[in-house]
């Protein structure tokens, strides 16, 4: 009996400890997840209350315990970013320790304050809301080019732009897409008629100084950047919208949408978006790690704001050097595990300094192998997923 007794008290003593939703675990959701899971976002189910978490419970302690979740593939050996997701190793055994004592609600007192979200976006309400004229019907089936959408934005003065959010009209079937400015004087897709989709990109007419607003990728978040700093858009620019759709077996229709914050005053510093690129690649077939290199040199005394690493399915490993004027060399990301469903975007938590003459040096290696699509093809550059990209925005 007496030892009946001590055994009890162990009990409800561990019971006592562990964690409970509304006190321990709701804080970390809200602070690293429900931006994307939550109804209309990406995230693949919702984790803003209990009923609606509490299926999940034992994924989620896998997902984290496998750093999974929160998604993030930078090596730390190399640089450090102000947008890291990596959960804490205190969050990481929070919630884990829920999962494994039972998935406990606790006392709805214990919550904190919901998060205030503006349905539909995530940054808050827009100052301005621009979208393509009319819908897009994707077909069910078939590989389509990039479709591109002239989308006026009729502003009579020039804007300064510090928040940037490419919403999809349809994720099931938009892979990725892009946004740029065009200004007045732009020959650009002159033929283009708003209203309409316009398979060619027309390069030979697009002006590679020309602002990339935004882009939407898997895994994308908005575009902010820190105050004083903001991206131009002239007066009389129409924006093309860029739009990569991937049929999905049934018929369907995007309209997809952006909003945009402006600069409550003319910035300090304008910032770009440039790619550097190297389209002249031949993948052999069956090549586990084949490295492709591509640099760019600064022309003038510049600030790094972000890098933003693309390849497609082979996808394996992505590193970005700088050689500095006085030759000194720095790794500023190395990305081991690139994800294709997870492509993020990395913001320097210190903004570095590139010199004017300083070369941006980039190497990609990708896995053509038996894991991979067609492995026994070459795969050169080329639009579709299937095919291969290196390129990096910053």
């Amino acid at each position: 009996m007496r030892l009946a007794f001590f055994l009890a008290l162990a009990v409800q003593a561990a019971a006592a400890t562990a964690p409970t939703f509304h006190k321990n675990v709701l804080p970390i959701l809200q602070q690293n997840c429900q931006s994307c899971h939550r109804p209309g976002e990406a995230g693949p189910m919702s984790l803003l209350t209990y009923n609606d978490t509490l299926p999940w419970a034992k994924a989620i302690r896998e997902a984290v315990l496998l750093r999974k979740m929160s998604p993030w593939f930078a090596d730390p050996a190399y640089g450090s970013f102000q947008n890291d997701r990596r959960l804490s190793k205190s969050d990481i055994a929070t919630l884990s320790a829920w999962a494994e004592g039972g998935a406990l609600e606790g006392d709805p007192k214990d919550a904190p304050k919901p998060e205030a979200f503006v349905e539909g976006w995530n940054i808050g309400t827009p100052d301005v809301v621009l979208e393509m004229p009319a819908e897009y019907d994707v077909p069910a089936s078939g590989a389509l080019e990039y479709q591109h959408f002239v989308v006026p934005t009729q502003f009579t003065e020039d804007k300064w732009v510090r928040v940037v959010e490419l919403r999809p009209g349809n994720r099931a079937v938009v892979h990725h897409a892009a946004v740029f400015v065009r200004p007045p004087k732009s020959g650009w897709m002159r033929e283009a008629k708003v209203g309409q989709a316009f398979s060619s990109q027309d390069s030979e007419n697009q002006d590679l100084s020309d602002e990339m607003l935004d882009f939407h990728v898997p895994g994308s978040v908005p575009h902010i950047l820190l105050p004083g700093q903001a991206k131009l858009i002239p007066a009389g620019s129409d924006l093309i919208l860029q739009m990569h759709y991937m049929p999905n077996g049934t018929p369907a229709k995007d309209r997809s949408r952006l909003g945009l914050i402006f600069a409550k005053e003319p910035p300090n510093e304008r910032v770009y978006t440039l790619p550097v690129i190297n389209h002249d690649f031949a993948i052999p077939p069956g090549a586990s790690d084949y490295r492709v290199d591509a640099q760019m040199i600064v022309q003038d005394d510049t600030k790094l704001v972000s890098m933003n690493p693309h390849m497609h399915l082979r996808g394996k490993t992505f590193e970005f050097r700088a050689v500095y004027p006085t030759g000194e060399k720095q790794v500023l990301l190395r990305v081991p595990n690139y994800s294709f469903a997870w492509q993020l975007q990395y913001y320097p938590k210190r903004q570095l300094a590139l010199p004017r003459g300083t070369r941006v040096e980039l190497s990609a290696w990708f896995d053509n192998s038996a894991n991979n699509p067609a492995p026994a093809k070459e795969v050169r550059w080329g639009d579709q997923s299937w095919d291969e990209m290196m390129v990096r925005s910053t």
